[in-house]
């Protein structure tokens, strides 16, 4: 078969198969040439997920017939003012977004610059049907309609109108978010769906497209190193999600969706969230062009780094550097179902005679209901009577500190042997024993990592562990790591392993459970992790079985020294799995309960 030079229409729309996969691939290069265009206000209309009718609107520095005509050719652009393509900063500049979408649709350009009149030119799938004057202020709208409507093998693979306005309105997001000064709205079949002004904060445009209670619960992240700008919003562990699709990666003002940065969040949040939880963040790079290759993808979504192993420390290295200054910070606000959960039980009138009557306003109470009770009454008590609550006290050794001297306050008691009940100077406290004292373990284990390494305990009896060959297997590869978090580990045949010490700072540990579940980890990420992160799960799997158990009942001094050290250990707001590890009910929450308020 002969070699033949393809026809311009057929070139156009193998194009179009690369840069307009969808709606949303059409609606992010318009949105971009508007951008570019330095437009303050963007409109965009959308009919049937954009499957019908794709409007933009914006106030930018529009188009003469000219350049209209000009931007309708394949790869003619006026975002590379000369050759060198490596220096580009502008969001598009192949030149093939607006052929490509002509080609597969009805695409209807007006245009008018600051100064000269409006000008309309419409192609059809390819062809110019028509061209004139129009009116309109100044700037430019762009309109296609039909999209892959007379090419039916695309328009087969597209998906529902639902799936597709989602797509559409996730490009909106991500572009508005890189550009917090331009002002953005949405209509979708004529209902509006998004509206931000332009000239917000960076951290008010994310809450604002994602979701208002992360306002109150970020961190803002701030780095520079060798050129490179790392900024941004990333969530406390604690406000996380179950699908990673809140996480918006920018490079340069463009939204990417890069293998490595995403590796680099997750490498950052190792240790703070479970493995089916994900952070709500908004990163943005700003890198020297000459440091990164935009030009790797057709629809520009991918990008490649010089120098990645830099980038990726620098990300893992300013979200760990913001978290860890927020210390012991976590979701701070009750959750409203749990509060609805409170309600005032009736009471039932009591009996007369039933209880005693305590004249003096000093007179002790009752050491039971049984002793005062009649006997008629008492065998009928406990269907209106709860018993009341046991409790112990103990003799104070000091007077009891004040609740304002200390941010989680003092301890006033323990409730169910698992959460320390604490009282604050602005609410009441609530504190996991366990998960405070797993975070505060894996600090400790941290640290010691970072000096001489962690002290062990040698075992009185050392333990047989029988677990499945393989497991042994895995467990054997990692004897020297695991050494030096003081876990002395010896192969004891072929399905058991021997543990002669463990981590002093553990105390009376679940062996069994420690060393079984460490292995159970190794299997499931170990080859899927660097040698920082594999020792970041040993150490969180550790702690975790090293820790105050939930059902440990625990002094006042106990509790307070616990208090204390989370008050300056950095993330022990969150345990090791992302939950919190305490939560505060303010004082207008308790009115509330109350109805005081």
């Amino acid at each position: 078969m002969s070699i033949r030079r393809l026809p311009e229409h057929l070139v156009n729309r193998i194009a179009a198969g690369e840069v307009v996969e969808r709606p949303a691939s059409a609606l992010k290069e318009i949105v971009e040439n508007a951008l570019d265009a330095g437009a303050t206000r963007i409109a965009v209309r959308l009919s049937n997920g954009g499957l019908d009718r794709i409007e933009v609107s914006d106030d930018g520095c529009g188009m003469d017939s000219a350049d209209m005509a000009l931007a309708l050719e394949r790869h003619a652009t006026s975002k590379l003012p000369d050759d060198a393509i490596e220096n580009v900063a502008t969001l598009g500049f192949r030149g093939e977004a607006l052929p490509s979408i002509a080609s597969v649709a009805r695409l209807s350009i007006d245009s008018r610059p600051v100064g000269s009149d409006g000008w309309n030119r419409t192609v059809d799938n390819g062809q110019l049907v028509s061209e004139g004057p129009a009116a309109l202020p100044p700037g430019t709208r762009v309109t296609v309609e039909q999209l892959f409507g007379k090419v039916p093998a695309r328009r087969k693979f597209l998906r529902s109108p639902k799936a597709e306005y989602a797509a559409c309105l996730d490009i909106i997001r991500r572009l508005a978010m890189a550009h917090p000064a331009v002002a953005f709205s949405v209509e979708h079949d004529g209902r509006r769906v998004l509206g931000v002004q332009g000239g917000e904060a960076r951290e008010e445009r994310v809450a604002a497209l994602t979701d208002r209670a992360l306002a109150d619960n970020h961190v803002i992240v701030s780095l520079e190193r060798e050129g490179v700008q790392l900024s941004g919003v990333a969530s406390l562990p604690t406000y996380n999600r179950g699908v990673g699709d809140h996480q918006y990666l920018f490079v340069n003002g463009r939204p990417v969706r890069d293998r490595l940065l995403i590796g680099a969040l997750r490498g950052a949040y190792a240790d703070m969230l479970a493995r089916d939880r994900h952070p709500v963040v908004a990163l943005f790079l700003d890198v020297p062009p000459l440091e990164v290759d935009v030009n790797v993808h057709p629809a520009k979504t991918e990008v490649r780094f010089r120098d990645p192993a830099m980038i990726r420390g620098m990300i893992v290295s300013g979200l760990r550097r913001a978290l860890d200054a927020e210390g012991f910070r976590a979701v701070q606000h009750a959750d409203p179902a749990a509060l609805s959960a409170w309600k005032p039980e009736p009471i039932s009138p009591t009996p007369i005679g039933s209880m005693p009557i305590f004249e003096a306003a000093g007179a002790a109470p009752p050491p039971s209901y049984n002793q005062f009770a009649p006997s008629s009454f008492a065998d009928r008590r406990s269907s209106f009577i709860t018993p009341p609550p046991q409790a112990r006290a103990e003799p104070a050794a000091a007077p009891a500190p004040e609740g304002h001297s200390f941010p989680l306050g003092v301890a006033r008691g323990q409730v169910a042997r698992t959460y320390i009940v604490a009282e604050a100077e602005d609410g009441l406290v609530i504190v996991d024993q366990h998960a405070a004292h797993e975070r505060l373990t894996l600090e400790r284990m941290r640290r010691a990592m970072e000096g001489q390494g962690v002290a062990s305990q040698a075992l009185l009896l050392p333990e047989v562990v029988e677990l499945e060959e393989t497991a042994c297997d895995r467990l054997e590869a990692r004897i020297a790591e695991l050494k030096d978090f003081g876990l002395d580990l010896e192969r004891f045949g072929p399905s058991a392993i021997l543990v002669r010490s463990v981590p002093a700072m553990l105390g009376q540990s679940d062996v069994q459970g420690m060393v079984t579940d460490l292995a159970d980890d190794l299997a499931a990420y170990d080859s899927a992790l660097s040698l920082k992160e594999r020792l970041d799960l040993v150490a969180a799997t550790m702690a975790c079985h090293g820790s105050v158990r939930a059902g440990r009942v625990l002094s006042v001094a106990e509790m307070n020294a616990l208090l204390r050290e989370m008050e300056v250990t950095p993330r022990s707001g969150q345990c090791n799995h992302g939950r919190p590890t305490w939560v505060k009910l303010g004082h207008g929450d308790i009115e509330k309960l109350f109805g005081r308020k």
